[in-house]
């Protein structure tokens, strides 16, 4: 389980010909039926898959959202994320927390007025393909942040995964508790985990997440140094049976990051299906919607 560490032509218009003009039309009205489109090609700045299929995990309806909660045992389908925003707010590293020039910035939550909490999932033991279907049927948009020794068995579902819309990020390459070693040590789980994701994924990871949340300044300059924008801890932890809040109020609030791992019934006694049930009943309860974390930071 991890921890948070604290601190730590002609002129004129050309003739469209009759078969184009009935193209574009059967296109419109498809779009219009379908309510969203598969943006699976389009990436976004960080050069991982973006765009509304990130956050729907491909081309998903309203009709087969409703159809897919019903199929996974949900009450509800789950809210849809509004639009990304235009510009990415300014984040805020926490109180106590290490800031400062030449340091990545250390969040648990991005701060938005947006009605979006984001899921982010993390080593990679458990590859559970009832899982990553739920996910797909329903758009289900999450973060993953993986650890070479954990996924190196099967890369192939962690591509099916980046294929599908969902990032994969930095974990380190053997989940080493990072203060305790030297930075040449640093160095070598980040930067070396940074060069194994861009030969597998194709793109160099902009977002790392320190094992069992511990960090210290060493840290943050070395994990700039190997190409990394944003160090994302979190807010609150999901389980099968449960969500953990680290605010007295028990609440989710606009901008949280949920972490989960993927886990399965040796470690939960539950299963990673559970565990997405669990989240997305909690997150449509309280009016929230998972979102594309890599569209806010």
């Amino acid at each position: 389980m991890d921890r948070i560490s604290r601190p730590p032509a002609r002129q004129g218009k050309p003739r469209r010909s009759a078969s184009r003009l009935v193209t574009v039309l059967l296109l419109i009205v498809a779009g219009a039926a379908c309510s969203t489109i598969d943006l699976r090609t389009l990436e976004s700045e960080d050069g991982q898959p973006g765009g509304l299929a990130a956050n729907a995990g491909g081309l998903v309806t309203p009709r087969q959202r409703a159809v897919a909660a019903a199929k996974w045992g949900l009450g509800r389908p789950p809210l849809a994320a509004p639009p990304p925003p235009a510009v990415k707010p300014a984040l805020e590293t926490p109180s106590g927390f290490f800031r400062g020039p030449g340091l990545i910035p250390a969040i648990t939550r991005v701060p938005t007025t947006d009605n979006v909490v984001f899921l982010t999932i993390d080593d990679g033991t458990e590859k559970d393909p009832q899982f990553a279907a739920m996910a797909r049927e329903l758009g289900v948009p999450f973060s993953a942040f993986v650890t070479d020794s954990a996924i190196r068995d099967d890369y192939g579902y962690y591509r099916d995964l980046h294929a599908h819309g969902h990032a994969i990020h930095n974990h380190t390459l053997t989940h080493p508790q990072l203060t305790q070693l030297e930075p040449e040590d640093q160095h070598a789980q980040i930067c070396g985990q940074q060069d194994i994701l861009q030969h597998e994924f194709g793109t160099r990871p902009a977002l790392f997440r320190p094992p069992f949340g511990d960090f210290d300044r060493d840290t943050l300059v070395i994990a700039r140094e190997c190409g990394v924008r944003v160090a994302p801890l979190w807010s609150e932890e999901a389980f099968p049976d449960r969500l953990e809040y680290r605010r007295g109020d028990r609440k989710l609030h606009p901008g949280d990051i949920i972490l989960t791992h993927f886990n399965g019934p040796r470690q939960w006694g539950g299963s990673m299906t559970d565990m997405l049930r669990l989240v997305l009943r909690k997150v449509t309860e309280q009016g929230m919607a998972l979102a594309r974390l890599e569209d806010y930071v």
